[in-house]
């Protein structure tokens, strides 16, 4: 489709691929006095998948242009006050990354509140470069590290970072079991992965191990598992079908659009009424920004 405005009809056909109702997620409507009613509001309580985890339909990324245990947030100093500042807002899920070293600046954002009144979710980077050890420890070690970063008992979402193989359920598999006997203790409280390729996303589909995962999804196939969005959309109602929690993320093509004002809301309208997104992340550098697409998103839900 490459980077250009969808018609109504391409919206109408992407759409139809794979979705087959305009709700949101999970917890897109409510019963009130016998009749529908459609939420507005960005910040209202979704269940993610099965997991029994519930957090704000909108949520923080942390990590944007993220690597080498940076991001933009950190390089500019403004990390923590940011994610504070999305807290008091009502954002109640932060995403960070051992890739994103923002670990330690989201504990100390969050260091007053109570734990129980936020989501933690992060991610294990497992191959060479990215982050500066060449050490590649297991994954019981890194979540024990991520606990003490995080200053937090346990976390409520761990995920292998960076899918690309049609094989990674094998090739990870020593790693995919110590992450469930983690679960098991109530260390984590659920696992899954974040994907970067359409083959990653069909496996983790097929994965009954799965419990979350992160899907590059946005109307114009910029930064996506592929360019096309109509081959993702039916593997997301796969996903939501299998109940488990589909977190959307690269709404605006990892920023290619983000000063095209209508892009993003033609990108918030259709990811937000596939009806197969429990919810999205998007990766805030300025409070300004927070305030600005809270509106983008209410507007968006009452328009579908």
């Amino acid at each position: 489709m490459g980077i250009k405005n969808l018609t109504r009809r391409q919206f109408l056909v992407t759409l139809s691929a794979g979705a087959g109702t305009v709700l949101f997620g999970s917890a897109a409507t409510a019963m009130k006095s016998g009749r529908t009613v459609i939420a507005s509001d960005a910040f209202r309580m979704i269940s993610l998948g099965k997991t029994g985890i519930k957090t704000t339909l909108l949520g923080m990324g942390t990590g944007f242009n993220g690597g080498n245990r940076s991001s933009t947030i950190t390089r500019a100093g403004t990390a923590e006050s940011v994610i504070r500042y999305a807290y008091d807002k009502g954002i109640r899920y932060f995403d960070c990354a051992d890739s994103y070293g923002t670990h330690p600046f989201t504990a100390k954002a969050l260091k007053e509140i109570p734990r129980e009144e936020y989501t933690l979710g992060t991610k294990i980077w497992v191959f060479p470069g990215t982050i500066p050890e060449p050490e590649r420890p297991d994954a019981d070690i890194v979540v024990d590290r991520f606990r003490k970063e995080l200053n937090t008992d346990y976390l409520d979402i761990v995920q292998l970072h960076c899918m690309m193989s049609a094989e990674w359920t094998d090739e990870q598999k020593k790693q995919m079991d110590i992450l469930e006997t983690l679960k098991s203790k109530g260390i984590i409280r659920s696992h899954g992965v974040s994907v970067h390729s359409l083959e990653a996303l069909k496996a983790a589909a097929a994965s009954p191990w799965v419990d979350v995962i992160h899907v590059r999804i946005n109307p114009f196939g910029i930064t996506m598992d592929s360019n096309d969005p109509a081959d993702v959309v039916p593997i997301l109602e796969m996903l939501h079908k299998s109940e488990k929690g589909v977190i959307g993320m690269k709404l605006i093509g990892n920023g290619s659009y983000r000063n095209d004002s209508e892009k993003i809301d033609q990108s918030l309208r259709f990811v937000l009424g596939l009806g197969t997104v429990d919810m999205i992340i998007i990766g805030f550098e300025h409070p300004e920004q927070i305030d600005n697409y809270t509106g983008r998103i209410d507007a968006a839900l009452k328009s579908i």
